[in-house]
């Protein structure tokens, strides 16, 4: 089997930080706007139809959580006025303050950004797909932005074979890793992508604005959210978890679910469009 090569080395990224309140704080990164090729081609190992045609994107600037939202985070925009609906103060089945919040519906995750835009006065939301996907792959093609493959020493994915699902413990000419049957703390592999966000890739599932559709046919190409004409509840989720096999981590793999469902790998993180100007 051949060697995987992990390549390491520094650079700068722009960030500003908004005070949560009770010495909490939330990190932001300025992405900056560009054009990138969304989906997957029909050659990447382990893409399904879903991820295609590709197709050309322009993102405009834009700004994205550093990291997952933790617990510590929730739990402070969770005691914020009311918006449309209830939050549960501690929802996570994973405990840690510095863990992502887990057990959360994409309904909940939209209450969050409602709450955190009234206290900050900037709109904070829930990023459309193609703004996670580019933000992801930070100028990358390749399968992951670490590259053709990833180890469990790199993120917090199930590195173990899985009969029940056929899930595979490595990915092309990876290794097999762990599986750590629970989530990890935001950060804890210190190792970002080209635009500095951590944790793209496993850990928890992340919430999207965006309605589920089952192909890019009529997507938009302009970053903006693609929504139903008519309604639906299904809502997506990018990014994998520590649930599921390396496949499912690709930056172009796309899994959606009931927009009131809740699951301790579903998680989100917030982007806000302003914050450029700031």
């Amino acid at each position: 089997m051949a060697k995987t090569i992990i390549k390491r080395y520094k650079k700068t990224a722009q960030y500003f930080t908004e005070d949560l309140g009770s010495g909490i704080e939330l990190e932001m990164v300025l992405i900056p706007g560009g054009t990138f090729m969304m989906g997957s081609p029909e050659e990447e190992l382990k893409s399904s139809s879903d991820e295609r045609p590709q197709h050309e994107v322009s993102i405009k600037p834009f700004s994205m959580g550093k990291y997952p939202i933790t617990q510590a985070q929730w739990q402070v925009v969770a005691a914020l006025p009311q918006v449309k609906q209830e939050l549960k103060p501690d929802p996570s089945g994973f405990k840690g303050a510095k863990r992502p919040v887990e057990m959360v519906s994409w309904h909940d995750a939209v209450e969050f950004c409602a709450r955190l835009a009234n206290r900050t006065q900037r709109p904070y939301r829930l990023p459309s797909e193609a703004e996670w996907e580019y933000a992801c792959r930070a100028g990358t093609t390749t399968p992951f932005h670490f590259g053709e493959t990833i180890t469990t020493d790199l993120a917090n994915y199930r590195g173990t074979d899985n009969k029940e699902y056929n899930w595979s413990g490595s990915y092309g000419d990876g290794v097999k890793g762990i599986s750590r049957k629970e989530t990890t703390e935001v950060g804890s592999f210190k190792i970002a992508n080209e635009f500095g966000l951590y944790d793209m890739h496993g850990n928890v599932w992340e919430w999207c604005q965006d309605d589920w559709h089952s192909s890019y046919e009529t997507a938009p190409t302009d970053g903006s959210a693609y929504l139903n004409d008519k309604a639906s509840s299904n809502r997506l989720l990018r990014g994998g978890s520590w649930f599921v096999g390396l496949a499912n981590c690709r930056s172009a793999f796309r899994a959606y679910d009931d927009a009131g469902f809740v699951f301790n790998s579903y998680g989100f993180r917030v982007a806000c469009g302003a914050a450029w100007t700031l």
